[in-house]
């Protein structure tokens, strides 16, 4: 589990894109401050819908952070605050999850702002659509997994549906179910 944060002094509002699908998928998440990016891995792993079962980097203005335990060659994410990206003038950065399928993520630092008195950190409070299942392929494998569940005569319709464990529609989002997982997964509530 990840840290407890019930108040912060700022809050770093932050968007965050899947690239590479149309029509986008993505999730606007307030952030105390004082997190590192592997927490920001997790409220994102959360938000999305991702299951913490792969490897994972930030690129920060060209410089990789990571888990340096699980990735070669990458700075600590956990001494990276989202307060120093911010005070260092850090606008956008990029998260990419699972190296076999390649989910990039962009990120975009919105601003900051005060925390609200009586909501919890860190919290997700907009979005748009479900995000593709684990291991289906990245961008071009989801896109071939949409057209066959779309389409019932497809050869592999009944295979892929069974393995997706029923309907999937991708547009089905809800902000208070994100926000939920968030909270169970930072211990909230």
């Amino acid at each position: 589990m990840a840290k407890t944060t019930r108040r912060a002094d700022s809050i770093v509002r932050l968007k965050v894109t899947l690239r590479n699908i149309r029509p986008p998928v993505w999730r606007r998440l307030l952030m105390p401050g004082g997190m590192t990016l592997g927490d920001l891995h997790l409220a994102i792993q959360a938000a999305m819908g991702w299951q913490l079962c792969h490897l994972h980097v930030f690129d920060v203005g060209g410089s990789d952070y990571g888990d340096p335990y699980d990735v070669d060659d990458v700075a600590d994410e956990e001494r990276m605050t989202l307060n120093a990206l911010v005070k260092s003038g850090v606008a956008r950065l990029a998260y990419t999850y699972d190296f076999g399928d390649g989910w990039q993520h962009a990120i975009v630092v919105e601003g900051r702002q005060p925390p609200d008195e009586g909501r919890t950190y860190p919290a997700c409070i907009a979005g748009k659509r479900r995000c593709p299942p684990e291991d289906c392929g990245g961008p071009w494998g989801y896109r071939d997994l949409l057209a066959i569940l779309a389409d019932p005569s497809q050869p592999d319709h009944a295979e892929q549906l069974e393995w997706i464990g029923g309907a999937f529609d991708p547009e089905d989002f809800s902000v208070a179910a994100a926000d939920a997982m968030l909270a169970a997964r930072f211990g909230l509530r």
